[in-house]
């Protein structure tokens, strides 16, 4: 499909509803996060419509959208991810949190202290965000993000995070300049996936497995 305001609209809504009869059904405190990734996603395709809407440029849509793909989810993917897994399975998760920690805190000094500009091309919209080191950022992003996903002992997540790591590397080679808004709607499409992870109850693979979870 095309991506535009309507599109990103419709999306991003119809992700949002997945993401409340996610929350409706999580079994344990500690899954709310991941459980809620597909309404943070739906929420922040809905703001990108508004980014269309205005044109682009600086205004508070670019800057709200910007921080919810940045700094926050390179926090709360692998946060959530530490959260919802297995007690045996924790200690290999601190690498990719102590990456998301450490991503988030200089994408959001740098959010704070730059302008953060959208420019709509086309069919997709390309932010701008002036990044030091940027390769560098960009792999402890992936490594907080897609890395937890791939770490941890649930299957369900682990595809979750194979198709958003697919989808990383289709978007960059297809959008290099486009890349953090095209793969950010394909990760808010994949987290549909989310649906079978809450409704399956996260503990039954870590006990078919033989890992205890408390």
């Amino acid at each position: 499909m095309c991506w535009s305001a309507t599109a990103d609209l419709a999306v991003g809504s119809g992700i949002a509803v997945v993401g409340v009869a996610c929350l409706a059904q999580v079994r344990r405190a500690r899954d709310l996060p991941l459980a809620a990734l597909p309404l943070l996603l739906g929420i922040h395709q809905v703001i990108e419509a508004e980014v269309w809407h205005s044109g682009g440029g600086t205004g508070p849509a670019t800057t709200a959208w910007a921080v919810i793909a940045l700094p926050l989810l390179a926090l709360w993917v692998p946060c959530g991810v530490l959260l919802a897994a297995p007690r045996p399975v924790r200690r290999r998760l601190l690498l990719p949190v102590a990456a998301g920690f450490a991503t988030a805190a200089v994408l959001a000094l740098c959010i704070a202290d730059r302008p953060v500009s959208a420019e709509v091309r086309g069919h997709t919209v390309g932010y701008v965000v002036d990044l030091p080191f940027p390769a560098l950022i960009v792999a402890g992003y992936l490594l907080a993000t897609v890395g937890s996903l791939l770490l941890t002992a649930d299957p369900l997540l682990r595809l979750f995070g194979a198709v958003v790591g697919a989808g990383a590397l289709i978007c960059f080679l297809l959008w290099k300049l486009e890349y953090v808004s095209t793969w950010c709607a394909f990760a808010a499409v994949s987290a549909v996936l989310m649906v079978g992870w809450v409704r399956r109850g996260p503990g039954r693979t870590a006990r078919a497995a033989g890992i205890r979870t408390p």
